[in-house]
């Protein structure tokens, strides 16, 4: 709400948006000068060494790794911190795992015809028979 009286008070005035918001203006003005707090302030200072490690290792640690460096450099924080911070920056590991590839066309070339014109169901038992194998690997 702060940032929003800030971007608008020149335009409106600070009493008006006030009485319109849930907020009273002195709570708008104390919070204006008021110093930031302790945990913004290390908030600060470990972004700033989280950024270091991450950069450093080429962008492929996660907050695991990154917490434990940190740790190794005497630099002693919470993992939550650092996962939360590495969220607050947009700043990502490089995961190894691999999903599930379940289609990959190939190049075009002939493919077999369609013998059952997109129609699943059968008639009568053993007239029709249809497999899916694309979670078969066939190289």
């Amino acid at each position: 709400m702060i940032d929003y009286i800030d971007a608008n008070k020149d335009e409106f005035g600070v009493e008006p948006i006030c009485s319109q918001l849930p907020i009273a203006p002195q709570t708008y003005y104390a919070a204006r000068n008021r110093p930031p707090s302790k945990r913004a302030v290390s908030d600060e200072e470990t972004a700033v060494k989280i950024h270091t490690v991450h950069r450093k290792n080429y962008g492929v640690y996660g907050a695991r790794k990154v917490h434990a460096q940190l740790k190794r450099d005497g630099h002693p924080v919470a993992r939550c911190t650092v996962e939360r911070l590495m969220r607050r920056e947009g700043l990502r590991g490089v995961s190894r795992r691999k999903g599930p590839r379940t289609t990959v066309p190939g190049p075009f070339s002939e493919r077999p015809g369609d013998l059952v014109d997109r129609r699943f169901t059968a008639p009568a038992p053993d007239c029709l028979w249809v497999a899916d194998i694309t979670y078969i690997r066939t190289s």
